[in-house]
């Protein structure tokens, strides 16, 4: 009789024996001083940002999205740029007095973490989630996505053995390695896991806010970026297409339709040719929305990550071998509209807008239909028109003049440099920050009294708790007799007889 291996409950198994060895490591790590947690950390980061480019191999040959060279790229914003950003940030002890307000800040982890990876950066963001918890003396389990799971657990692993050579217990960093969607869940709902860190698919950020723990998950970015009519137009068109073709589209602060203001579109048109766009036709872009789209609101995971020649070749249209990315001309925005989507691809969506205010309902209508609190891109030499674009877009992040997907991560701009990144209430998220370190801190807060607050006695009558039942009726009595100001009038035995009989109703 040939026994048959249940995968699921070996992935259960898995999944709860991590969460164990990491519980107990992180017992003993929260004990680090700040010295021995920063040395971790840099240890990790360095020893990430040395495999960038191996592991950006490795994430391509896996998932067949993205391109090796720009992977390598989103690794080493991973690691060193997320390292130099919190190197800094005390996490250990007192991390804030207010001597004024006698207020003092001490810095508590949360525990054990249970990170989501998504396919599109699988590497990157391991790096990055693994850092920040440990610089906040966290432990961490992660689920890497199925299609991701040897470059995820390889990057997890160089983690793993670079914290442990300076210093932090083994079992800090866990990677779960069999495919199971119900591992997932049930480690999203682990008694000991104390926070979800989910980045992915629309249906598992809302399975981990579902599963009863704090969680940071975020929205899709379906983001729009408006070319206003002063925009330097060369320049500007370099950066888009430069920021769509980055990594064939994968991250999800990058552009996904353009605004143009009909002033310059023709400029736009030709700067778009120039730099290696492939403005489809009519006919081929009725074809392109079939591939984009198969079914009405859901793009074709066929596309994501892909480079333009092998998506025009899954429409059966043969492109230049210099083509960067796709443009197709669209009027309309809605689910059954494949352009105006979020392709996770290089194709464009490009819209023609009469002015600035007709620019701002398409921006609208692209966030509203799946990017509300992600991102929006501008380009514009007039600061007023970026500022009223700040204000109205129900968006966390507004990128100006840049290139959107490495700007929304802190690459080419003072944001905190972050591969999770949160929509606010807006996208349904709790923050809308780049996450970072400091939101996998408790903060306690001792305070001392500055203040006198001067209580006055409430109006009693004399007696204790102990006085007999005839002590109170006679204060009643009394109390009673005083209120009407004589007793000619009144026979105090009647009042007292009175008195007595409802006492010791009550009393019974």
């Amino acid at each position: 009789m040939v026994s048959v291996i249940d995968t699921d409950l070996l992935a259960l198994q898995e999944m709860r024996t991590a969460v164990k060895s990491a519980n107990a490591a992180q017992k003993v790590y929260m004990k680090f001083s700040q010295d021995q947690v920063d040395q971790v950390v840099k240890a990790v980061a360095n020893a990430a940002f040395a495999e960038s480019a191996r592991l950006g191999v490795m994430a391509v040959e896996e998932t067949g999205m993205g391109v090796a060279e720009h992977k390598k790229i989103k690794n080493e914003v991973g690691s060193r740029d997320v390292y130099e950003s919190i190197k800094n940030l005390k996490t250990v002890g007192i991390v804030g007095e207010d001597k004024a307000n006698k207020v003092i800040e001490i810095a508590a982890p949360f525990g054990t973490i249970a990170g989501i990876i998504p396919t599109t950066n699988p590497t990157s963001t391991a790096f990055f989630k693994t850092l920040i918890a440990l610089k906040t003396r966290n432990a961490i389990v992660v689920s890497p996505h199925p299609y991701a799971v040897k470059c995820t657990q390889e990057a997890l692993r160089v983690c793993e053995e670079a914290a442990v050579t300076a210093g932090a217990p083994r079992g800090l960093v866990q990677c779960l390695t069999m495919s199971s969607m119900e591992a997932t869940q049930q480690l999203m709902k682990h008694p000991d896991i104390n926070l979800i860190l989910a980045t992915g698919g629309g249906a598992l950020v809302k399975a981990a806010y579902s599963s009863g723990k704090p969680a940071y998950g975020v929205g899709p970015g379906n983001v729009p970026v408006y070319i206003e009519r002063t925009a330097k137009i060369e320049k500007a068109i370099e950066n888009i297409v430069n920021s769509k073709s980055f990594d064939y589209g994968t991250i999800c602060a990058t552009e996904q339709s353009i605004v143009v203001d009909r002033n310059v579109a023709e400029l736009v048109t030709r700067a778009l040719k120039k730099n290696g766009a492939y403005i489809l036709s009519d006919e081929e872009k009725q074809v392109m929305e079939k591939v984009i789209s198969p079914v009405p609101g859901k793009v074709n995971p066929k596309i994501v990550g892909k480079s333009p020649q092998a998506i025009a070749d899954l429409a059966g249209i043969s492109l230049p071998i210099d083509t960067r990315i796709i443009v197709g001309l669209e009027t309309k925005v809605g689910k059954e509209v494949p352009f105006s989507l979020e392709k996770l691809s290089p194709i464009f969506a490009m819209y023609v807008a009469t002015d600035i205010n007709h620019a701002k309902e398409l921006c609208l209508s692209l966030l509203e239909l799946g990017g509300m609190g992600h991102s929006l891109s501008l380009h514009t030499e007039t600061d007023e028109v970026a500022r009223e674009f700040a204000i109205e877009m129900p968006v966390s992040r507004i990128l100006v003049n840049t290139m959107s997907s490495v700007g929304a991560v802190g690459g080419t701009t003072g944001l905190m440099p972050s591969m999770t990144l949160g929509c606010g209430t807006f996208g349904g998220n709790i923050t809308s920050d780049n996450v970072t370190a400091k939101h996998l801190l408790n903060i306690k807060r001792m305070a001392y009294g500055i203040k006198e607050v001067n209580l006055t006695s409430p109006k009693v009558f004399k007696n204790k708790i102990n006085n007999s039942p005839d002590d109170v009726t006679d204060q009643v009595v009394e109390s009673v007799l005083q209120s009407l100001g004589s007793s000619d009038k009144v026979n105090p035995k009647i009042v007292k007889d009175l008195v007595s009989e409802i006492v010791n109703k009550l009393s019974k």
